[in-house]
């Protein structure tokens, strides 16, 4: 392990007189030592020693900047914020998925002017505007955190099948309602899509961007509950309807075994998909008959990944995509030190190998945020050989979603912190279920969700 740490530092070493910062010229070190805490989300012990080797070749470039890397879990990271708040005692620096970024942003903590000097060093025509979009603050003349990585869902299809068929992607809820049905074939076992229908997470997620596609939102700009308007009786609607067209029974994201077998047309997944599709010891759990009884099992298809598209942005009234980007932001110090090495230190993060090393600790769950990461070389040149498999324009296909990216939790700029509390509650997957498995009414499931939003509202 030592060994192998040892050899990508002097990687680092050796190609980072090759980068340029992605802000323009570095910033100066003031002189003197300085050290500052970073606490990162990556707490695996494999993603803590790569993380920590890029601040090795920083600090040994920087010698007098000492960096503490603390690992801290997802889901306590508020709670040791608020502590360190409260104690003066936050860290410079931290890594964290956007909405809770936005969460700290609205809570004052945040230095928001550094985050936005480091974005326009970049140029904002850099990032992919949905990434950005979501980070944006409620005047909107700046930006809570920077954008780093993340991932991207939409529906993965059969292109070859598509073609053959005469059939345009299902990019639209014409096109992907159209393909549903022409590719529904249950007495061949054969079916058009699979969209969540269990009152569970993934059902919300498939939901989210068909949803905002038709401009449908729970909130308005002043926070103003809009659930139950026609633009979001539409989506339900629409959503019951694709629902007819998948593998049977209640159904969430393990249905993927049905793609992978070949007997499934669209799917909605995440690009955590990529791997399953291109390396065969990945894609083994989903080629048995253990999770369907009607699925036999099957060999591994190499083609399958060459005959695979995925359709990143769904339109209907509007375009909307659907993901996740994790952020660096930085806490507001008394020590403006602190704050100017940390600042330096999130360039150097954006430098391209140290921004490629950083994203190829889990190639797919981590894409980049700037453009033109993601159909680098090297970026495709990914230690487990997955990206081979794509190539760079089909890579720059699939991140494209990034430039689309919508949630229900922000609304102008302004973060809804009772959307987050709706989504733990899973009262939409919930509707959901109600309306395509039980078969109860659109209107009445939707009196239902709205009355249930209302209480964690009040």
């Amino acid at each position: 392990m030592k060994k192998a740490i040892l050899i990508i530092l002097a990687s680092l070493l050796i190609l980072l007189p090759l980068s340029v910062f992605a802000g323009g010229a570095e910033e100066v070190q003031e002189a003197g030592p300085v050290s500052f805490d970073f606490w990162t989300t990556e707490t695996q012990s494999d993603r803590m020693a790569t993380i920590q080797v890029l601040i090795d070749t920083y600090t040994t470039l920087y010698p007098d900047v000492s960096i503490n890397l603390v690992a801290v879990d997802e889901n306590d990271l508020a709670t040791h914020v608020q502590t360190a708040s409260a104690a003066g005692t936050l860290p410079a620096m931290f890594e964290a998925p956007a909405e809770t970024a936005v969460a700290f942003g609205v809570e004052g903590i945040l230095d928001t002017a550094a985050v936005t000097d480091i974005v326009n060093g970049i140029g904002k025509d850099k990032f992919y505007q949905g990434a950005l979009k979501v980070l944006e603050t409620s005047a909107k003349d700046g930006y809570y955190a920077l954008p780093y990585h993340g991932w991207v869902q939409g529906l993965w299809y059969r292109a070859d099948w598509f073609e053959e068929a005469g059939l345009e992607p299902p990019a639209t809820w014409e096109a992907t309602l159209k393909a549903a049905k022409y590719f529904y074939k249950p007495d061949e076992n054969q079916y058009g899509i699979l969209v969540g229908t269990k009152p569970e997470g993934y059902a919300e997620q498939c939901f989210t961007p068909i949803a905002m596609a038709n401009n449908a939102a729970l909130f308005d700009k002043d926070g103003k509950l809009v659930f139950n308007s026609p633009e979001m009786k539409e989506a339900v609607e629409y959503y019951a309807e694709l629902a007819k067209y998948n593998p049977p029974g209640p159904q969430t994201w393990r249905a993927r075994d049905y793609y992978l077998q070949g007997k499934l047309a669209m799917f909605y997944y995440s690009t955590y998909i990529m791997d399953d599709l291109a390396l065969q010891e990945v894609a083994a759990g989903s080629l048995t008959s253990e999770n369907f009884e009607n699925l036999k099992g099957s060999g591994f298809d190499p083609e399958l990944v060459d005959k695979t598209k995925l359709a990143p942005i769904m339109t209907n009234k509007a375009s909307a995509g659907y993901g996740t980007v994790v952020a660096f932001g930085l806490f507001n110090q008394d020590d403006s030190a602190k704050t100017a090495a940390a600042k330096n230190f999130i360039k150097y993060l954006y430098t391209q190998n140290a921004y490629i090393t950083f994203l190829h600790m889990a190639p797919g769950g981590m894409n980049p945020m700037l453009k033109e990461i993601s159909t680098n070389a090297r970026f495709q040149n990914d230690p487990k050989g997955i990206f081979k498999h794509y190539g760079a324009e089909k890579m720059g296909e699939i991140i494209q979603g990034l430039d689309s990216i919508e949630t229900f939790s922000i609304v102008d700029g302004n973060r809804m912190e009772a959307a987050s509390v709706i989504t733990a509650q899973q009262i939409i997957p919930q509707m959901l279920y109600k309306v395509t498995q039980e078969g109860m009414d659109v209107d009445k499931a939707m009196a239902w969700a709205e009355g249930e939003m209302e209480k964690l509202v009040k």
